[in-house]
């Protein structure tokens, strides 16, 4: 009892240190992201239900955020918008993070032909441009967010294999891990339980950043027509379909853009007070 206590105050303690900035950041993306998990019972109207006769109406107490050029209620698009923005970014995020952690520690705990392999498969992943790839897999699947859903996590676990197998190489030679050797711990053990949750921190921190650059993605697709197709809510798709409104329109895409903006910068000032090695590790 009196350890769990003493944990607890620890860690406590380190979100105490947090700097202002990342408590920003946790306010903009808490507050968005309750918006997007309570959409279906605070948006005042149906996202893709048009009103051809409130066509292009600018904000006002019925329609807090204007209607867009069939009718439909700005704010109920973006909240429902944002609900697929995020739910897609963290798959896409957080599905390729463990593979590409578990393959860079097993090429850098084992090296040889191992980390061969792993390696220049990774290498390969990484000189390949990105986005090619991602709109080479939209092409083949067809339009919508499955190929974004196949193409990122495709790519996307290189780079955390490359981040961990570096931190692995330095891991492997420090005295704990050589401990395991000695009381004849397995490999998978040493592996899994030792080594991982260490080197997982970088790949957390990084994992921020790409959030950011997948949402990017994400939204730049479905303003491309290649994403999400309308009438389904989703923000890239709702600022492109403001594009031609906006000298007598503005609110259609600039609503949209400014809650896009708003969950970048949020999740970046989050990602900056997870670069703190001692948060991340607990005091």
């Amino acid at each position: 009892m009196d350890q769990l206590m003493t944990a607890s105050y620890s860690r406590l303690a380190s979100f105490r240190k947090l700097k202002p900035s990342t408590i920003v950041g946790i306010v903009i993306v808490g507050v968005i992201v309750l918006c997007a998990v309570l959409a279906p019972w605070i948006a005042p109207y149906d996202p893709t239900e048009a009103d051809f006769m409130n066509l292009r109406q600018p904000p006002s107490f019925e329609h807090w955020m204007g209607t867009d050029s069939a009718g439909r209620d700005i704010f109920s698009r973006v909240l429902f918008g944002v609900r697929l923005d995020i739910g897609v970014m963290l798959l896409v995020t957080l599905l390729p993070l463990p593979v590409g952690v578990l393959l860079g520690a097993i090429a850098g705990y084992y090296g040889g032909w191992v980390d061969a392999v792993i390696s220049r498969v990774a290498d390969t992943l990484i000189a390949f441009p990105f986005l090619i790839l991602v709109m080479a897999v939209v092409a083949i699947v067809g339009p919508g967010l499955n190929g974004v859903m196949i193409g990122i996590p495709l790519a996307g676990w290189a780079l955390y294999a490359r981040m961990a197998r570096a931190e692995m190489l330095v891991v492997r030679e420090q005295n704990y891990m050589l401990a395991t050797k000695t009381l004849g711990y397995t490999d998978a053990r040493s592996i899994f339980r030792h080594a991982v949750p260490t080197i997982m921190r970088t790949s957390l921190s990084y994992s921020t950043v790409d959030m950011i650059v997948n949402l990017l993605l994400i939204s730049g697709l479905s303003y491309l027509g290649l994403g999400q197709q309308p009438p389904d809510p989703e923000l890239g798709a709702v600022i492109a379909d403001g594009q031609a409104y906006l000298l007598n329109a503005w609110w259609i895409a600039t609503f949209p853009g400014l809650t896009l903006v708003a969950l970048g910068v949020g999740i970046g000032l989050i990602g900056d007070g997870l670069s703190d090695r001692d948060l991340l590790a607990g005091g």
